[in-house]
């Protein structure tokens, strides 16, 4: 009886592959920079056995693309660059040298995906580098230019939350997304950002 349950996986298993194998013989053609027969079977025999030796962990539920959200996403993007910008230009002009500061930031919705988008989106915006990323805990060590007051820190950990929350309202399923929801909620009854 298991025996049954057990090939639909692996199979679909095999199915999530090809993709993947597409992409490395492409990129083994491009690398060689003429498409012969010999380097297109050459690829697709590398390709298998890097697909095989080294298979990836199945993809967790897969994101949904949510078009208002990523609107919003890509205008705050863009403001929390330029915000960002700002201020690092003012901590240049400043005189003496700016204070840094490195922060644990626990993020609310821990999956592998979200936190790599949300590391990613973190890291893009000016004034901030994700140094470590803590997967089981779900937690962002960040490197942050202008962090030497607590309200510094604070803002700094808002920020990563909100653009946290804001990746999730663009990509996240709506169990990811009800789980930030409900984190926000207890963080008004309880203290916000602590």
């Amino acid at each position: 009886m298991t025996a049954p349950q057990r090939l639909p996986e692996a199979s679909r298993m095999r199915a999530t592959q090809w993709p993947m194998v597409c992409g490395l013989t492409l990129l083994w053609l491009l690398l060689w920079g003429t498409p012969t027969p010999a380097n297109i079977v050459t690829g697709v025999l590398v390709a298998l056995l890097v697909v095989l030796v080294f298979p990836l962990p199945p993809v967790e539920k897969q994101a949904r693309a949510h078009p208002l959200g990523i609107l919003r996403f890509a205008v705050r993007f863009v403001l929390d660059m330029v915000v960002s910008s700002w201020r690092i230009n003012r901590y240049m002009l400043a005189f003496g040298r700016p204070r840094c500061a490195v922060l644990a930031v626990k993020m609310r919705c821990p999956g592998d995906l979200m936190l790599t988008v949300t590391a990613v989106a973190v890291t893009a915006v000016p004034g901030s580098t994700v140094l470590e990323v803590d997967r089981r805990s779900g937690t962002l060590y960040l490197h942050v230019l202008g962090g030497e007051s607590e309200e510094e820190q604070a803002r700094a950990r808002r920020d990563a939350l909100r653009l946290e929350t804001r990746v999730v309202e663009a990509f996240g399923t709506h169990a990811d997304v009800a789980a930030i929801r409900a984190s926000e909620a207890a963080e008004e009854v309880f203290g916000r950002w602590r």
